[in-house]
């Protein structure tokens, strides 16, 4: 049965450092994937630049072939300045346009204050008795977010699902790099070597060559 998949990310290429291989596996398998991206380049930016940024979602979209690609457009790094209800009616929105099967969010310890806010908006869209078709929510580890978060008082990432991406882990590498803003050299963390080390050290822990790790936090079964 072809399951419907959307990832929620508060900034372009959450999607593809968090899940990447896993969306790719899941359109090798048939089902179809959905890419909600909560927030824009700020209007500060220069026009030229902007339409940068969006000519390569354009082609992270191609790349990734999404069913549907949705833009909220609001201003990256200033989500605590929104209405937590806009954003929460705006991502109800799509969920009961599209009624996916399985969501994935960013980890709400991450360091940049935008993933907490588009976590928690997002759980408040997965009610059983309101958005009925979820079946599965998992949270999704964000380089140079997940590995800087200190919060003493929050839970750190602790993966118990493990994703064999080893065929798909070149193709998460070039989509990667179609943000060429975003990536750098090793020791950055959102570098290829980097990115290679991680899927490494999650497939260590899984028995795979390659792996993404997610916490599931919520699972029914019919």
């Amino acid at each position: 049965m072809t399951k419907k998949i959307i990832v929620l990310t508060p900034h372009p290429d959450d999607e593809t450092l968090g899940c990447g291989g896993t969306l790719l596996k899941y359109l090798n398998n048939g089902d179809q994937i959905y890419w909600l991206i909560v927030t824009g380049m700020n209007r500060q930016y220069a026009e030229e630049r902007r339409a940068s940024r969006q000519k390569e979602i354009q082609r992270v979209a191609d790349a990734y072939q999404f069913t549907k690609v949705f833009q909220l457009d609001y201003p990256a790094a200033e989500l605590d300045q929104v209405s937590t209800g806009d954003l929460i009616n705006c991502i109800s929105e799509v969920f009961k346009e599209i009624e996916p099967n399985i969501v994935y969010v960013p980890y709400p310890g991450d360091i940049h204050s935008d993933h907490k806010i588009v976590f928690d908006t997002t759980m408040a869209c997965t009610k059983w008795f309101r958005y009925p078709s979820v079946k599965r929510v998992l949270v999704y580890e964000t380089l140079s977010e997940t590995d800087f978060a200190i919060d003493p008082d929050i839970r750190k990432f602790n993966p118990n699902v493990f994703v064999n991406i080893e065929n798909f882990l070149d193709k998460k590498i070039d989509i990667m790099n179609i943000y060429a803003s975003e990536i750098s050299e090793f020791p950055f963390p959102r570098s290829e070597k980097a990115i290679r080390s991680l899927a490494y050290i999650r497939g260590a822990a899984s028995g795979y060559e390659a792996a993404e790790s997610f916490m599931l936090l919520k699972e029914r079964e019919n």
